[in-house]
């Protein structure tokens, strides 16, 4: 297994030194979300300031944004890195498209299934001057002249991962990308009785096999290197799982679990603003199937127990900040 770093977002004065410090540390990767700031502007900065470790989006969404704009910034950052891209994309949720983007939704999984094969026609196109016909469902993209052409760099087109937690869409990731996104709010066994074999699923469609994926997982880690640091996690893990509990689109993760209700009272909480109180609705057994609880020295060892047959590689999500020395016994023991 791989260890990634994960960064949720920062100003772009501070990408540089945080992908440089990743790479130094020995992470094989760097991935920065789409929050508060721009995530494919803030991967220029870290490709510009790294040598060795991939770097990419962890996500970026994509309905608001053309194909033909993600293939071109994709297209120089894969320059900029020399190969080390990574295009990580997800769809969001509806009202966020909608009301925060001002964009389309709709049918999400076909409609992405789209985007990553008019991506995949552009790069083609640029890449051996055949002529641009891609005609989807959603997109169309038949004009390319030399002009707009950007040159080759020689190191081909970067690799897309796709986020997914329903079934659908993860088909859609075995299909058509190259690796799979999981989100911080599933267990193993979703990953074994529900992801897995969905991927599996869609890759077959394509004559592929899990050999051809790679699967990313984030972490929820309890841990920490004295009990204030531990009990910060544990608030905070407590609380991520409270608010993604509470969202509709993730209900399916706890119905595997017997836990619907759990759902249903989150969301009344969350509808009636009542954010303070739904950390405290995440019991001991809720935190124990999402959450790998371990001190720093045994972190390693407790997520390959748990997600080695299941993931390629993983980041932490948790506010504990691994020193150096964790870092490489983390590597070490995921490595086994």
């Amino acid at each position: 297994m791989r260890l990634d770093a994960m960064l949720l977002g920062a100003p772009l004065a501070e990408i540089g030194g945080s992908a440089a410090d990743a790479e130094a540390a020995g992470y094989d990767g760097w991935f920065t979300g789409e929050t508060a700031h721009e995530p494919l502007l803030a991967c220029g900065a870290a490709g510009a300031a790294t040598h060795r470790i991939q770097v990419g989006t962890g996500i970026a969404v994509a309905f608001p944004r053309s194909p033909m704009h993600v293939a071109q910034a994709a297209h120089d950052l894969q320059a900029l890195t020399g190969g080390r891209f990574v295009l990580g994309l997800g769809s969001q949720v509806k009202a966020h498209v909608e009301k925060r983007f001002s964009a389309t939704w709709s049918a999400p999984a076909a409609r992405m299934r789209d985007y990553v094969l008019a991506l995949q026609a552009i790069w083609t196109a640029w890449e051996t001057g055949e002529r641009l016909a891609h005609r989807g469902e959603f997109y169309r993209h038949t004009l390319m002249t030399p002009f707009f052409t950007p040159p080759a760099h020689g190191h081909g087109a970067p690799p897309v991962w796709l986020a997914a937690v329903g079934q659908r869409m993860t088909e859609v990731a075995g299909e058509v990308a190259d690796g799979l996104l999981c989100h911080g709010f599933t267990t193993d066994r979703y990953l074994r009785e529900v992801t897995l074999p969905a991927l599996l699923t869609g890759a077959a469609r394509a004559g592929r096999t899990r050999a051809d994926l790679e699967v990313s997982l984030p972490v929820f880690a309890v841990t920490g290197h004295d009990p204030t640091a531990t009990a910060r996690a544990d608030a905070f893990v407590r609380g991520q799982l409270a608010f993604y509990g509470s969202t509709p689109a993730y209900r399916p993760v706890l119905d595997l679990h017997g836990r619907g209700d759990l759902h249903e009272a989150l969301h009344a909480h969350s509808l009636r603003g009542e954010w303070d109180v739904m950390p405290g609705l995440i019991d001991d057994e809720v935190l124990d199937a999402f959450a790998v609880v371990a001190p720093p020295d045994g972190l390693g060892a407790a997520i390959r127990a748990r997600y080695g047959d299941l993931a390629d590689r993983v980041s932490l999500y948790t506010p504990f900040r691994p020193t150096a020395a964790d870092v490489a016994r983390l590597v070490g023991d995921l490595c086994g």
